[in-house]
């Protein structure tokens, strides 16, 4: 990914440790991570940058999951086939909740090696271009 831009991945989760601990990995693995702890910090992001891909957490305390993938896929309607989300919520309606935006999710913990595979596997028109 050297010849190019970095893949940029807006991380959505409360829980401050892993918003770090999934920067760095993203960081050191060559991406540009941004991090959101909030719903509301996320859209301001989504609002005024680009992302490549969204990395959401579905249960946050002032806005559920797929509330702020519908919401980001309004400012930037590429995130509707470029949203990875992560879930402690093992429920029924979470999971028809996550079905329902046609996006794939990790099941909290996750192996780093699954997260990385998947965003890979969200952007490869990126990763092309870029290396």
């Amino acid at each position: 990914m050297a010849f190019g831009k970095k893949l940029r991945v807006l991380i959505v989760d409360d829980e401050p440790s892993i918003c770090k601990a999934l920067s760095m990995a993203l960081s050191r693995s060559g991406y540009e991570a941004i991090a959101a702890q909030s719903g509301e910090s996320a859209l301001a992001i989504i609002r005024s940058e680009h992302v490549d891909v969204m990395l959401v957490d579905f249960r946050i305390p002032d806005m559920r999951g797929d509330i702020i993938f519908e919401l980001a896929a309004g400012f930037q309607p590429h995130l509707r086939y470029q949203t990875l989300f992560m879930t402690g919520d093992i429920t029924e309606r979470a999971h028809e909740l996550i079905a329902a935006c046609k996006c794939n999710f990790l099941r909290k913990p996750f192996d780093l090696r699954d997260m990385w595979d998947s965003i890979a596997a969200l952007a490869p028109r990126i990763h092309d271009a870029a290396g």
